[in-house]
């Protein structure tokens, strides 16, 4: 029987859970505390059949705090874990690529993801996205720059977008 941990951190936009892996992989993570809206985004494969809540999660919790703090790319050290079909689990890696602060519309994420075309499939990855910040589908707008839907709430997709931000970061330093 495979065990995964949970734990809830306070974030400058609201509480923040991730469920996590044995190994140190998220499974499933988000702007909640409750961790029982988290559990059904992880896939049925990769369901833990114990879920123990742990105060620190190690690499996972320490990311999280150091985002929210600045530290932006630390999101990208951060081994996730979900399952899907080919083209959305390559769509969840890509996805992985777009750079804090270098947001691209559904049409551009599609491209890039190799499929041009497939601007429905490409959003329909970031809404089964399990792994909110860490596969980082809220960098993703309409085309025009529209925010756009956000399972956690626009006006948290609106915050990472400007915590995001060049001219944030360039004030920064």
């Amino acid at each position: 029987m495979s065990i995964a941990h949970w734990s809830t951190m306070d974030t400058s936009t609201g509480p923040f859970t991730a469920v996590v892996a044995s190994d140190g992989a998220v499974l499933a993570s988000g702007w909640t505390a409750d961790v029982t809206e988290l559990t059904p985004l992880i896939s049925r494969s990769l369901a833990p059949g114990d879920l123990r809540e742990k105060r620190d999660l190690g690499q996972v919790s320490t990311a999280i705090r150091r985002y929210h703090e600045g530290d932006l790319e630390v999101i990208e050290e951060v081994p996730v874990r979900q399952r899907s079909g080919e083209f959305r689990e390559h769509a969840w890696d890509v996805l992985r690529t777009v750079s804090a602060g270098k947001p691209v519309s559904y049409g551009e994420y599609a491209a890039l993801a190799g499929r041009p075309t497939a601007v429905r499939a490409a959003a329909a990855a970031c809404a089964r996205n399990a792994t909110a910040l860490f596969v980082p589908c809220h960098r993703v707008l309409r085309t025009g720059g529209a925010l756009g839907g956000f399972r956690w709430g626009v006006d948290v997709k609106r915050w990472l977008l400007a915590h995001e931000s060049p001219e944030r970061v360039a004030g920064l330093g």
